[in-house]
């Protein structure tokens, strides 16, 4: 699966876990609420560092334990 999936899927899954909504992530992460209904709907091509790293601010995490989950495994993203 491509990376931009993978961050959609972890950020699916926290925001359920946390019983967390995307507007309330925008408020914790500081990217607006349609830049999260994007990255959630997979409508970007890609997806920079610095908001990956946003987004686990927004969740109260180290980027480590944002990514250190089984949709990063190396054998599960397309990396070219």
């Amino acid at each position: 699966m491509k990376l931009q999936k993978a961050v959609a899927l972890r950020m699916t899954n926290l925001l359920r876990k946390n019983n967390m909504s995307q507007y309330a992530l925008s408020m914790s992460s500081g990217l607006s609420k349609q830049a999260i209904a994007n990255i959630v709907n997979e409508k970007y091509e890609s997806i920079k560092f610095d908001t990956v790293i946003k987004i686990a601010d927004g969740f109260n995490m180290t980027l480590k334990e944002f990514i250190d989950d089984k949709l990063f495994d190396r054998e599960n993203l397309d990396i070219d």
